[in-house]
This record gives structure tokens, sequence and C-alpha cells, in this order.
């Protein structure tokens, strides 16, 4: 019990050490974390495919720009010091979760089929 509680306060603040490193690589680029995402997952593809236009145009113009700043090797804060960035927003990820327990409960209702 003691012990867990003592992994528990440590990973708590590796996590919140790696958030922070993280979230300062991100904002190098001006990317959020769930433009980390992979496409070609099966939730998030069709995560993306039910979410609302805009959302798709801000990822795809949140990649582009972190390959131009990339390319020219600089940063976001060079070109707009001030813009507030949201890293950490959610968005399509409620949509995944919801996807991923669709998907768990569809395969424990048919778990007898496998027998």
């Amino acid at each position: 019990m003691a012990l867990r509680m003592v992994t528990d306060k440590v990973m708590g603040f590796a996590a919140k050490q790696y958030q922070n490193v993280l979230g300062n690589q991100l904002a190098q680029y001006g990317l959020r974390y769930e433009d980390l995402l992979i496409e070609e997952e099966r939730e998030v593809k069709e995560a993306l495919s039910l979410a609302d236009n805009d959302v798709l145009i801000g990822r795809t113009r949140r990649l582009k720009r972190a390959i131009d700043l990339n390319y020219k090797r600089k940063s976001l804060q060079d070109y707009a010091p001030n813009m507030d960035l949201e890293l950490f927003k959610k968005e399509i990820y409620p949509d995944i979760e919801k996807i991923r327990a669709r998907d768990q409960e569809y395969a424990q209702l048919n778990a007898h089929n496998k027998q």
C-alpha cells in the first residue's frame, strides 16, 4: 500500500516533468498533442472522419506550419511570440475513447461466438 503511494507520487512527478518538456517542444512548432496521433490507426481514422470540418482544417494547417518551420529551422515564437497555444486541448480524443469503448463492448458481447 505504501509502496504504491510512493510509486504513484514518483510517476506523477515524472509525468508532469515530461508534459512540461513535451509542451515546450510542441509550442516550438505550434502543434497540439493530438496532432501527434497516428492517422493510420483505425480509431483515430474513424474519429477524424467524424470530426468537425474546422477541427480537420486546423489540424492540417498546424501540421503544414510545423513542417514549414522545421524546414526553415525556425520557431513559431520567432513569428508569433504572443500567440496563445492550447497544447493539450482535447478535440478528437473523447471520440477516440468512445470508439474504443464501443469496440470493447462489441468484443465482449460477441465473445461467445469465438468458442
